[in-house]
């Protein structure tokens, strides 16, 4: 039997792709040419593109810390430090820093108490804690009086900023902006501020913010828990296994001097990248960060993970029961993404179940109709680290988790039996090429690019080589990669059943 092939709309969308962005100047040598590094004296890299169609620029700054790098006891810290970024500084965010600093150590030194107390589990005072509780609240109200809401957001929203956002994944945590190009010197004096004297306010009261959000992406979410606990099935020793959001007895213990830490060990300028692309001179921006982020002292840079997961000799296999809409999960162990393999596990995905002409979607969704939606991709939950390649699919209505298991191993055998054609695998190759290219079709999609090629091979340059190794993927790379990673000893099955 032969695989599927992709359909001719599809392949015309990917020329149509490459002859748009094509006409738009995307030559990589002109690219390339046009961004400038500088390293400042305390080891903060810089990495600008002058880009001048626009008055406009963007930033992102990268650091190199995810929800991979959190303590014991502290698991979601990484996140909960994204939040505290923008809660402001000394200047920024406060009626009366002399006033609230006092109420904020008050604070902490009744939630120490608070905290110790709870660690006494069913031996707890349950009088010492109702009044701990009391007067906590009160303390966290009390410093609260002091606090100007949202005063860092509004500055910059004020001064022309679009896209102000920040994201925790398990490998880094980013934060990005837009601004005009004449707000240049704003941008670096409040991102250098907010990194040289953050104050962690509000703390107490973020914690329920987070701890909601965990509610509903995991306790409250069947399809999120069951992701959840197949991911903790396959890892047991490397981190990637545990949530970014973290556990919520954490969330809920969380003390302003382990988030100080965390933060002082990973937000140090040697940890960090600042990713400019716009309407701006290299030399400006250098002369600038040079005087805003030089006032960060050195630190070394912190020490990658030890942790490797060990080999898995077995299938392992989560069920949940939930009256909830069925869903089939498996995973599979693969390598970290700077890996030779990478590229050419992407395209065994991307022909797997990515879209609707792919091989999953076409079988099981369309000709036998026994799911109602599927797909696959790699990198879950992060790829810094060796990770996961995760297939899926959604029962359709009277049908079962056991058909898509049976037919998503089918189709997966026999892609290891069966050589793609080479048409179909250069089709792969394009929608691959068109999806690189695309993602540099503005200003942060470069920025963002610049920042994660440069934190995760050691070179920004190593981003226009990405081509070459699209190009660069065979049939019989597909096929071996298939035989090599997708066994039945190295995967993770989990389903959730409906009761």
């Amino acid at each position: 039997m032969k695989l599927r092939k992709t359909c001719l709309s599809a392949v015309i969308a990917v020329f149509i792709l490459f002859g748009f962005t094509a006409g738009f100047g995307f030559d990589f040598s002109e690219l390339e040419n046009a961004v400038s590094e500088h390293t400042l004296g305390n080891g903060l890299r810089i990495l600008v593109m002058e880009r001048h169609d626009a008055p406009v620029v963007s930033f992102i700054t990268f650091a190199n810390v995810g929800g991979a790098n959190d303590p014991k006891e502290y698991t979601g810290l990484a996140h909960m430090l994204e939040h505290m970024a923008f809660k402001g500084t000394m200047d920024i965010g406060t009626k009366d820093i002399d006033k609230e600093l006092p109420l904020m150590k008050i604070e902490d030194s009744i939630f120490y108490e608070l905290r110790a107390e709870r660690k006494k589990g069913r031996l707890a005072d349950s009088a010492r804690l109702a009044d701990l509780e009391q007067a906590f609240a009160g303390a966290i109200d009390s410093a609260g009086e002091f606090v100007e809401p949202n005063a860092f957001d509004h500055i910059l929203e004020t001064e022309g900023s679009v896209g102000l956002n920040a994201g925790t994944g398990m490998d880094m945590t980013i934060y990005m902006m837009s601004l005009p190009s004449n707000r240049l010197e704003l941008w670096m004096a409040m991102e250098s501020e907010r990194f040289y004297k953050p104050v962690l306010r509000e703390m107490y009261r973020e914690r329920n913010v987070i701890a909601e959000e965990r509610r509903q992406t995991l306790e409250n979410s069947p399809f999120g828990r069951a992701l959840d606990e197949m991911k903790a099935a396959a890892f047991l020793a490397h981190p990637y296994g545990i949530s970014i959001v973290g556990h919520m007895s954490d969330i809920q213990n969380y003390t302003r001097d382990a988030v100080k830490e965390h933060f002082k060990k990973y937000y140090v300028p040697t940890n960090l990248i600042l990713a400019i692309v716009g309407d701006v001179k290299p030399n400006e921006v250098f002369e600038l960060a040079d005087k805003y982020w030089s006032r960060i002292p050195y630190s070394p840079k912190p020490e990658e993970l030890a942790t490797i997961e060990p080999e898995q000799k077995g299938e392992r296999r989560v069920e949940l029961e939930d009256p909830a809409q069925p869903l089939f999960g498996a995973c599979f162990h693969i390598p970290s993404s700077t890996h030779p393999d990478w590229p050419a596990l992407n395209a065994t995905m991307d022909y797997l179940g990515q879209g609707r002409t792919s091989l999953l979607y076409e079988n099981l969704v369309k000709d036998k109709k026994i799911a109602a939606d599927v797909g696959a991709f790699a990198g879950y939950p992060g790829n810094k680290y060796p990770c996961l390649a995760l297939v899926y699919a959604i029962p359709s209505a009277g049908h079962t988790n056991e058909e898509c298991e049976e037919q998503i191993f089918i189709e997966i055998d026999r892609m290891k039996d069966e050589l793609l054609p080479v048409e179909e695998v250069e089709k792969i190759k394009a929608r691959a090429k068109a999806a690189f290219i695309n993602g540099l079709n503005s200003n942060m999609g470069l920025a963002m690019q610049l920042a994660s090629f440069e934190n995760k091979y050691g070179s920004w340059r190593e981003l226009f080589k990405q081509l070459d190794r699209i190009n660069a993927v065979t049939p019989e790379d597909i096929q071996r990669v298939a035989q090599e990673y997708f066994t039945k000893n190295n995967r993770t099955v989990a389903k959730l059943n409906t009761i």
